[in-house]
This record gives C-alpha cells, structure tokens and sequence, in this order.
C-alpha cells in the first residue's frame, strides 16, 4: 500500500498539464541484446520520434545497465520517454498511416517486429514521479 506522501506524489505526476515520465524496461534473451537493439533501432525508434516531432513526447532517452546484474533484476535496455501529459501517454494513439510511410514493405516490418518480441523475455513500463525531497 502506498503512503499518502507517495498517493499525493502520483497525483501531481498524473496531472493532466504536466509532462508525464515513464520507463519502459526491457529484458532480452541471453546472446540476443545486439540484435533487439538493431530491430529496435530500425523499426520502433522512428515512430517514437515521430511522436516526438508531433509534440507528444517531450524527451526520450535509451539506456543500458554498465555493471551485470542477476537474473532475477536483470534488464538490458531501459528507454525513459517523458510525454507530453499523462493523458497523451495513456490514449489510443493511432501510428497506423506512420507505419506505412516509414515502412512501405509492411510484410517485413511485421516479420521484424515479431522477431523483436520473441526476443524479449521481460517488458516492464514503469510511470516515474518526482519527490520533492526540499518539503518536510
């Protein structure tokens, strides 16, 4: 159960004028993390930046752990997208026509994609808040 601080911090976070920070963690099969990153690279980024021209995503960052970890808390790739608001990273947003005009051959992209998530063993979306650590 969440404290009322913490209540209170997830309220603000999710207010509806504010950018709206999320970190989506993804765990990939042993030997494959070069080849995720490549279809990742070539068929997700573009559309995630295209919704960054569109003014959807505010900021967006892709990170790798330095040091090993355990099975257990591994992760290999971890990508913070800070959207707009909390409602813009909630809607259904449509990509659908983007998916066409950044990628004409539809059947390789599909095959692509696919390949992308049987490589994942683990995929985590985690919404971040900030803690105003200057408030008693």
């Amino acid at each position: 159960m969440a404290s009322s601080a913490a209540r209170g911090h997830a309220t603000q976070g999710n207010a509806p004028d504010k950018p709206f920070a999320v970190e989506y963690y993804y765990k990939v099969k042993w030997g494959h993390a070069d080849e995720f990153l490549r279809l990742y690279k070539k068929n997700h980024h573009p559309l995630l930046k295209q919704q960054m021209q569109e003014g959807r995503i505010v900021d967006m960052k892709t990170e790798a752990p330095f040091y090993h970890a355990g099975e257990e808390g591994r992760w290999d790739f971890r990508v913070t997208i800070v959207w707009k608001n909390s409602v813009v990273a909630h809607d259904d947003y449509d990509d659908s026509a983007h998916i066409k005009k950044l990628f004409p051959d539809q059947e390789t992209f599909t095959r692509e994609e696919q390949r992308r998530f049987e490589l994942l063993l683990a995929h985590t979306d985690v919404a971040v808040v900030p803690v105003d650590m200057t408030k008693p």
